[in-house]
Formats: structure tokens, C-alpha cells, sequence
């Protein structure tokens, strides 16, 4: 089809998108009947994306346009992507396939021989085979047909990494017996080689998605290729494929506390990136959703653009393809929220400050699944996440390959509850300490790992209590494992667990710090994330503040007034730039779907240690000037209001106000 001469910008560009799905099947109706080039004009018109995904095909396999290579719904009267294609092309708007990947009912249904083999030797009804002829067979062809076409400018393949499981198919398994040399083939997690036959089978998709991305790049130049989730938190591991970007769409629900953490986990793999927002919410087994409201994803939007990454939403397509109208002006709303914040937030670094580590070896080896971490895995990590930043700690999560080389570059690196630590990666923790860092280690069976650098000795096996921990004259209820320690000398005490909720009560040690070199460690024995992010606490989150102060008591940005307040410390263009994100209201209460007021914060008393006096300090994207007092090197000031999201210019003085 003739394609607009309209230019369009390129995905490392691109900050603001719309994504829209419906996974069409064959009891569908009339797709591509129903006229929609008016509304799809209107939303362009009105909210101004750099990009567009749409339905092509989803995990049931059955595409929503007329393919030659796979399987059209047999409710297709039209082709929807034509005008798609054609009303995006006008706009000079790029338009990505939303197109299902392992997952493909359909697929499996005509080639049998493709599906993976799960653990009892039966076929997978959903899930193609990694190491099958899927990709050859339908999957890049169809992607090739797409491009030729429509000219679409690119793929977000759905369905993929999340969708892979072991395979136990019979050329699988030869290969693995050959490679390593085992026979008896485990099952599940706990049986022995386990984990072997899972990196077995990581490594698989790995080639698979190298073969498919580097084939699409050589049949379609120009053309963009991301895999949802692909080097994320489900898959913690240096980008090891030529994808263009990088994306994932998380939860409908507790979303905010989602976007925390995936954004961090996106943005120092060194690809341009993005984050989808559920325009909707619910429970996932609940067919009954609500749409959001704008300033609930506002809120979401903030966090993501907060840490420097790109924002799309989602929304439904109708059975038929069509978009609904209802939709738009919310996004309109969110449109206008994120660019008036692009200037300031698109791509920006961080500027190191806490790192908190998400360990790769640990959740490889503890998770069942090859890539997703849906059994709980990741409750620690978040659980510390959530405690470091209502402390209103600047924080950045970081994998061993992240470390490896900007270990020194953070003033404390924070260790949550991994079970296993590699021990030469052990030693470049006790060497980044010894070397002025400070330390500070969390968990019941991840404290025993710095036994001999804490000063403490292990007097038993780890236990599940109760315990009631002191702090500022107050007590911390926190359920969860401990393990019986007694420190040596030169060790000091920070808190005490007492068995009951009164201070005459026996205690025992539950902190303790120790110099290292010329740094420190501090450490917890306690599963402390886990309790924390369902079960949080004043006086726990206090704790937490205690101990860090006690491991590094100088961050460059301290905020007081509130601690329902996220703060990012970010640089872009040589501007220092600090991100306060009002996290307040029930964004996490699983019976709060939607909503529609947050509560403003403030007065917040800010203080920013900087190396000279500023010019100015503005507040964007007002562009309004904060009047601030400047002394010994800190810089301090009032912030009246914050409604959902301000952005703090540091304009030095050699630089004039633009």
C-alpha cells in the first residue's frame, strides 16, 4: 500500500505512545467491519503520540488482518490495519504490531510437532517450542508479510520470554544430556541439575530470540523489534540480542508500586526504554474491569518519567478492532502531563546514590519459571524498595553485571534477602567496603554470608518469630526469619528484638555495624522486605532510616514533611534535576480499583548539597523560581505544594536562564 511521505520518529526517539490489543479469535465478529478512521484521526489529532501499537495477532494466534502466512479470524469481513497504516502514515506517526511470540494456540493446533513438551511429556496447548521450527515456519515470515505490506515500522512481541517454560522434548533433552552429561532429567525445582536444565533452556530462548531479531533486521531494514520483558526483572541479565528498545507493561493494579521497580530495573541496560500502563484495573481472574482515571496515571506516568524512560498506555480494541471514543480524552490528559515534562525527564541518567541489588544468580536459581517472577521471588527486593524510598532515598536497582562497574560510583549499596551470592561477587562487596563504600546487608540467610565482616558469630539454624524490634522509643512488630547471632568485639548493637511487644521483654540482637577497612557494614537479621511491602509500618520504615544512617549518613537531596514521597536525583544535559513523586492515597489497597483525588503534600523542606552556589533553583514545568538560602555548601528551601509530580532545576551559576 502507498505510505505517506510524513516522517516518523524512530523508537530511540519516541517518548510518548498508545498501545491497543483485543487478541482476536475465531468467535469474533465483523473485524475490520465497523468504521473507526474518524475516531482513530480524532485520537491522533488530539493527542499527539510518537507511536501507535495495534492488534495483529495475539496468544490465541489467530491474526486480525487478512495473513497468507498464518491464520486469519474467521470473523474477518475488512482489514483494519490498512487503516491503521494509512491514518498513522498521515500523521507521521509510527505504528508497532502488538504480536504474540511463544504464545500461539494456533500455531501448535496446525503444527503439533512445534509445541513444547512440559514435564509430564505432554504437549503445551498454548506455548510454542524455543528450540523448534516456530520461527521459521510462522513467526518471522509473518513478521516479514506485516512489514511488506503495511510498512509498519516496527514489532512488540508479546507473549515471549514470560511465555517460556522448560521443554522436555526429546531432541531438547539429548542435547542436554550431551552437553553436560546428565542423565536424569529433574521435573521440578529442588530436584538435582534443576536449575542446570533451566539455564539449559534460558539459553534456548536466548538463541531464539537472537535468530528472530537479527532475521527481521536483515529481511526488513529499518525495521524495530523489542521482546516484552526481555532484560527486565524477569529477565536480570546484560542485553545479550540487537532489540531495538526495551518495554514491558506492568500490572493493572498496585501499579505504582510496579512501576518502581520495573523502571529501575530498565534503565542502566543501555537501550532506549519505555513502560506500559493498564489503562484499566482490576483482578486479573475478573472480567469486570474499570478504566482509570487521569490522575491515577498521571501518577503512574510520573514515575516513569521521573527515572527517564518513555510512557504508553493500554486500551482495548474492541472485538471487532475498532477504538472506543470514551478513550480519548483521558488520554489527551496524560498526553499534555508527559509533555510538558519531556524536556526534563526524557532519557536522563541518574546520579548515583543508594544501589539497590537485584541479584541475577539468586533469582535464577530459586525461580521454577525460565524468565517470569510470579512466585514471590522479587517480595524482598520490593519490600526494601519500598522502605528505601519512603525514606526518601534516591535509589537505583542494580544486577551484578551492573556493579561490576559502577560499584564504586555508589556511596551505599543495599543487599536485600538473596540466598545466594556468588563468592567472587562476595568479595567485590567486602572489597568496595574495605575501599571506603558502605555496606548494608538484609536478611536471615544473607547475613550469614558477611559473618567474618560483621564481627558477628551464627549460634543456629534460621528460625521463623515474632519479634519486636526498638526504634526511637518505639516498637516494630515484623514477622519473619531470623537467625541466632552473637557479636564479637568491635561489633555494635543498633537494635534489639524483643520477644514481645514490651521493652522488659528478652531481646536479642537484630542489628549491628561494624568498620571495614576505611567503610562500613551494617547489617539486618531480619527478612525484613518481605513483611514490609504487604505489612509496612512506621516504626519498620524508621528502622530502616536508623540504619542506613548508620551506614552513610550524607545523600546529596534530604526531604522532610512527608514520607509519601519518592524523590529521583536525575541529570540531563549537565542540569542536575530532582523528581518528587506524591505517592500518596490507596494506589497499593487491592480493594481501591480506581480513584480520583490525590491528597497534595506539603510544605516539604528540601536541602541539596551541591558543589556551588546555584543561579537559580526552578520549579518545572512551571518555570517558576524557588527562593532558597544557600550556606556551607547546601542549599535549602520551601516547597509549598506538591500535587503529583515537580521537577527541581539546578541551573549553575555559570549558566543563564534560557
Amino acid at each position: 500500500m502507498k505510505i505517506s511521505p510524513v516522517p516518523r520518529l524512530s523508537r530511540s526517539k519516541s517518548f510518548f505512545g498508545i498501545h491497543f490489543d483485543f487478541h482476536a479469535g475465531h468467535r469474533d465478529e465483523n473485524i475490520g467491519g465497523r468504521p473507526f478512521t474518524r475516531t482513530l484521526k480524532e485520537l491522533l489529532k488530539r493527542t499527539q503520540p510518537d507511536y501507535v501499537q495495534c492488534d495483529c495477532k495475539g496468544h490465541p494466534g489467530i491474526c486480525s488482518y487478512p495473513t497468507e502466512v498464518g491464520t486469519s479470524s474467521a470473523g474477518l469481513v475488512g482489514d483494519p490495519l490498512k487503516v491503521w497504516r494509512r491514518v498513522t502514515a498521515e500523521a507521521g506517526v509510527a505504528l508497532y504490531m502488538h504480536y504474540s511470540g511463544v504464545a500461539d494456540r494456533a500455531a501448535i493446533s496446525a503444527h503439533p510437532s512445534w509445541a513444547r513438551i512440559d514435564e509430564k511429556g505432554k504437549k503445551d496447548p498454548a506455548n510454542t517450542s524455543t528450540f523448534g521450527k516456530y520461527s521459521d515456519g510462522l513467526f518471522i515470515p509473518q513478521l516479514e508479510e506485516l512489514r511488506k505490506i503495511y510498512s509498519v515500522d516496527g514489532f512488540w512481541v508479546d507473549g515471549d520470554c514470560w511465555a517460556t517454560s522448560q521443554d522436555y522434548g526429546k531432541k531438547v533433552l539429548a542435547a542436554f544430556r550431551q552437553q553436560t552429561g546428565i542423565t536424569d532429567i529433574p521435573r521440578k525445582l529442588g530436584d538435582p541439575h534443576f536449575f542446570k536444565f533451566t539455564e539449559f533452556c534460558r539459553e534456548g530462548f536466548r538463541n531464539y530470540l537472537r535468530h528472530y531479531v537479527d532475521e527481521i533486521h536483515h529481511r526488513c531494514p529499518g525495521v524495530e523489534v523489542a521482546s516484552n520483558w526481555a532484560f527486565s526483572s524477569f529477565m536480570p541479565e546484560p542485553v545479550s540480542a540487537d532489540v531495538d528498545f526495551l518495554s514491558g507493561d506492568y500490572t493493572l493494579s498496585d501499579s505504582v508500586n510496579s512501576a518502581r521497580l520495573e523502571a529501575r530495573c530498565l534503565m542502566h541496560q543501555g537501550k532506549p526504554w519505555d513502560l506500559m500502563a493498564w489503562g484499566f484495573s482490576g483482578l486479573w481472574e475478573d472480567n469486570c474491569r474499570s478504566s482509570k482515571t487521569a490522575e491515577q496515571l498521571k501518577r503512574e506516568a510520573a514515575v516513569v518519567l521521573s527515572l527517564g524512560g518513555g510512557f504508553q498506555m493500554y486500551f482495548k480494541q474492541r472485538r471487532d478492532a475498532s477504538i472506543c471514543e470514551h478513550d480519548i480524552e483521558v488520554i489527551e490528559a496524560i498526553s499534555k502531563f508527559c509533555r510538558e515534562r519531556q524536556e526534563w525527564c526524557h532519557q536522563a541518567k541518574s546520579i548515583p546514590q543508594v544501589a539497590l541489588l537485584y541479584s541475577s544468580a539468586s533469582y535464577y536459581r530459586a525461580s521454577r519459571r525460565l524468565f517470569a517472577p510470579w512466585d514471590g521471588e522479587l517480595t524482598a527486593l520490593q519490600g526494601a524498595l519500598k522502605a528505601l524510598l519512603e525514606n526518601q532515598y534516591a535509589v537505583d536497582i542494580l544486577s551484578e553485571h551492573h556493579l561490576e562497574k559502577t560499584m564504586d560510583e555508589y556511596p551505599l549499596i543495599v543487599v536485600p534477602e538473596w540466598n545466594f551470592l556468588d563468592r567472587a561477587f562476595r568479595r567485590r562487596l567486602v572489597d568496595y567496603a574495605k575501599r571506603g563504600g558502605r555496606l548494608f546487608i538484609m536478611g536471615a540467610r544473607t547475613l550469614p554470608m558477611f559473618a567474618q565482616q560483621l564481627g558477628i558469630r551464627v549460634l543456629g539454624e534460621t528460625v521463623e518469630k515474632n519479634r519486636w524490634v526498638s526504634i526511637n522509643g518505639r516498637m516494630a512488630g515484623i514477622k519473619g526469619w531470623g537467625t541466632p547471632i552473637r557479636p564479637l568485639a568491635g561489633t555494635r548493637v543498633i537494635a534489639e528484638g524483643h520477644s514481645k511487644n514490651d521493652f522488659a521483654a528478652p531481646a536479642e540482637p537484630v542489628a549491628v555495624s561494624r568498620r571495614i577497612g576505611k567503610g562500613k557494614i551494617v547489617g539486618l537479621n531480619l527478612d525484613f522486605g518481605a513483611r514490609f511491602r504487604d505489612h509496612r509500618t512506621a516504626q519498620a520504615r524508621e528502622l530502616i532510616r536508623k540504619l542506613v544512617e548508620t551506614a552513610w549518613s550524607n545523600p546529596k537531596v534530604r526531604v522532610t514533611g512527608s514520607s509519601l514521597i519518592d524523590v529521583t536525583l536525575m541529570q540531563k544535559n549537565e542540569r542536575i534535576l530532582i523528581h518528587l513523586v506524591n505517592t500518596s492515597g490507596p494506589h497499593d489497597h487491592k480493594a481501591n480499583f480506581t480513584f480520583d483525588e490525590i491528597t497534595p503534600l506539603g510544605p516539604l523542606e528540601i536541602a541539596i548539597d551541591l558543589p556551588t552556589r546555584p543561579a537559580a533553583i526552578y520549579q518545572q514545568p512551571e518555570g517558576e523560581p524557588l527562593p532558597f538560602q544557600w550556606k556551607s555548601g547546601t542549599a535549602t528551601m520551601q516547597l509549598p505544594r506538591l500535587a503529583i509530580h515537580a521537577i527541581l532545576e539546578i541551573s549553575p551559576a555559570s549558566r543563564k536562564r534560557r
